[in-house]
């Protein structure tokens, strides 16, 4: 008996090493461009795995232990000819081929669907396009292979992310609960209350943005929160839809970057703790630097890093000055007369990204206006928000010893979960939305629940933009769109000219790809051992500050890419939440965003080539971009509050 199963161990082992090893690749191979092979080796046997070209060069050689994986990175292949890559272990093969493309082809998908949006306005057709265009080069330039893979393939993934599917339920809900809110006149009942304190366009405008400042814990929420609450007072005060989608897309993800407590620091912080690690990774072993960059604190970097956020910060202050000088300049400022002129305040024609309006209606005449119906709502989901991201930080760390105030509150933010906080927060929000319509007898359960499902429909336009949208985020990742960027870099490049290349290069990156974070997930770890092996550094001085001023120009690059991105998901989540035509808010933010960046780089160049790159020297700069940027306001804004055909101020 022992020695059949002997002799059955022995076939078992025999097979096992016998099979083919498993690879994983890219869904295309780029011209030059570097990519990543997963091989797992799936036999009872250690093996040598070799990876060679298909006229027999070596790519690269790994020994591999008994059903163990390994990444090879940093593959290329220069023709077509080298296709397809053969896979050798144990006397076995396998092949691994996909289309080859030339590199610029990777920028063609996200290109078509932002210029054919533009030009045409209508967003739909544009992105749908666009996710053709990259499944028609995945399938090697099959077209009904790509309209299919548009669907099965791209668009199914899109949603089979759960974050994702977190977002769009927590869209839902909030949308429901706003209906609720707007059925019942809470809504109404609040902009009756406020009126009296903000009695003008620029009120408005300042109130927005402090509601933004104030809602500082998460990007999305901020902007369905303040889109959807300030819209009815904005409305009335006859400011623009497509300057309060402005506001709201300005003062969400720059704020959420800046402050500590937010669901974006704790992204931010692990990006940096790993380009730190491996920037020591590549120092000799027991150095001083290696010593320096092992030791230094990703959260300390990160507080160093808030002075160098040039854009963020410039973003900010642009939407503060800008209502407090009413004047405005390119398309916003022909949208701001449109509005204050009586012409409406969305262009007739438009393209709402949400209308509750047509889905909900307004209150009924007779019903009881309280303003506590509006804002017990929207207070809900605040506390519950925060005290989701507190309770999910607590629970999902432990503290290693004593620890400061600081200490807990970076575990907490570093172990939070904001996505499910996020859908807590508004389901509260709806469920008492719905509770206090049907106490107060102001709607039935029917009428309530038909209100919730009207908010809901309401966002369904935002939404199909938004799953679009991803889908091109997955057309993008498979044709590595990021990393034929990426590659814009250099290590020939001067160590004071990092900051101003990674921003530029981080900006192209996330408008072509729509995402922020995936933006900074790239190039972080790519940065940081970038900038020390150029000679940045940590523990002070001008090679301190070219460090800090690198992570700061990933994040800050990252954010004006996506500010500008029609297909990014904060900018049609800020047209949903505003009910602006997300092309309008696109093309009327694009020229404040640019003056942002514009200012950012003329201020960046002369504290790294200059001012030794001290924080110091770049508060001062953050002084300087205010100064410019108001300046600039001031002499090409023209006043907004000037009725159309009049050309006098009517105020």
């Amino acid at each position: 008996m022992r020695s059949l199963i002997t002799c059955l161990m022995l076939a078992v082992s025999s097979v096992a090493s016998a099979q083919v090893p498993a690879v994983d690749g890219p869904a295309v191979f780029l011209d030059g461009v570097p990519f990543t092979l997963t091989v797992t080796n799936p036999g009872l046997d250690p093996v040598v795995v070799v990876i060679r070209t298909a006229d027999g060069a070596e790519l690269a050689r790994r020994a591999l232990g008994p059903v163990e994986s390994t990444s090879v990175r940093n593959l290329e292949v220069t023709a077509r000819s080298q296709l397809p890559l053969v896979v050798e272990a144990a006397g076995e093969r396998t092949e691994m081929t996909a289309p080859f493309l030339p590199a610029w082809f990777s920028v063609l998908p996200p290109l078509l669907a932002i210029v054919l949006a533009l030009v045409f306005r209508e967003v739909i057709t544009s992105l749908f396009l666009g996710v053709w265009l990259g499944a028609l080069f995945v399938a090697g330039y099959n077209p009904l292979a790509a309209l299919l893979m548009t669907v099965d393939r791209f668009i199914r993934h899109a949603l089979a992310d759960p974050d994702r599917a977190a977002v769009v339920i927590f869209s839902l809900l909030l949308g429901g609960m706003v209906g609720v809110m707007s059925r019942m006149g809470g809504t109404r009942a609040i902009v009756d209350a406020v009126t009296p304190l903000a009695t003008t366009q620029r009120r408005a405008q300042l109130a927005a943005w402090l509601a933004g400042l104030a809602i500082f814990f998460d990007d999305y929420a901020n902007t369905l929160l303040v889109g959807n609450t300030m819209r009815p007072l904005t409305d009335r005060l006859q400011v623009s839809r497509e300057k309060l989608a402005y506001i709201v897309d300005s003062t969400a993800a720059p704020v959420a970057a800046i402050v500590f407590v937010s669901t974006w620091v704790g992204y931010e912080i692990s990006l940096i703790g790993d380009g730190l690690r491996f920037a020591a990774e590549q120092e000799a072993a027991g150095s001083a630097a290696a010593a320096a960059l092992s030791a230094a604190s990703p959260f300390a970097v990160f507080l160093q890093s808030i002075p160098y956020l040039f854009y963020p910060l410039f973003a900010i202050a642009t939407v503060a000055l800008i209502a407090v000088m009413q004047r405005d300049f390119g398309p916003m400022l022909a949208a701001e007369r449109r509005a204050f002129g009586g012409g409406g305040v969305f262009r007739p024609g438009a393209q709402l990204a949400a209308n509750l309006e047509g889905e909900v209606g307004e209150a009924p005449e007779g019903t009881p206006l309280r303003w506590w119906n509006g804002a017990i709502p929207v207070v809900a989901v605040v506390v519950t928000v925060l005290a989701g991201l507190v309770w999910t930080g607590l629970q999902g760390s432990e503290p290693a010893g004593p620890e400061s105030l600081m200490d807990t509150v970076r575990r907490v933010v570093n172990n939070a979960d904001p996505f499910a906080t996020l859908l807590w927060g508004s389901l509260v929000g709806a469920v008492t939305a719905v509770v206090l319509a049907t106490s107060q007898r102001i709607l039935t359960v029917a009428d309530a629940m038909a209100s919730l499902v009207g908010g809901m429909k309401a966002m369904m336009l935002a939404m199909i933009i938004l799953v679009l949208a991803w889908s091109l985020g997955e057309v993008t990742s498979d044709l590595q769109t990021a990393s034929f960027l990426s590659g814009v870099l250099s290590d020939r490049l001067p160590l004071e000219l990092v900051p101003a290349a990674v921003f530029v290069v981080a900006a192209l990156m996330a408008f072509a790809t729509g995402t922020s974070w995936a933006t900074m997930a790239v190039l972080m770890p790519l940065i940081i051992p970038l900038a020390v092996a150029l000679g940045a550094g940590v523990g002070g001085g001008a090679e301190h500050g070219i460090l800090v001023g690198g992570i700061a120009s990933v994040l800050a690059g990252a954010i004006f890419g996506d500010h500008c991105s029609p297909i990014s998901d904060t900018t049609v989540l800020s047209s949903m939440a505003s009910g602006c035509d997300h092309v309008d808010h696109v093309r009327t933010q694009l020229p404040y965003a640019l003056l942002g960046a514009a200012i950012a780089l003329v201020v960046m160049l002369p504290l790294n080539l200059v001012f030794g790159s001290s924080p110091w020297a770049a508060m001062a700069m953050v002084l300087l971009g205010w100064g410019l940027i108001a300046a600039v306001i001031r002499f090409v804004g023209r006043r907004s509050d000037v009725t159309l055909g009049e050309g006098q101020l009517s105020r």
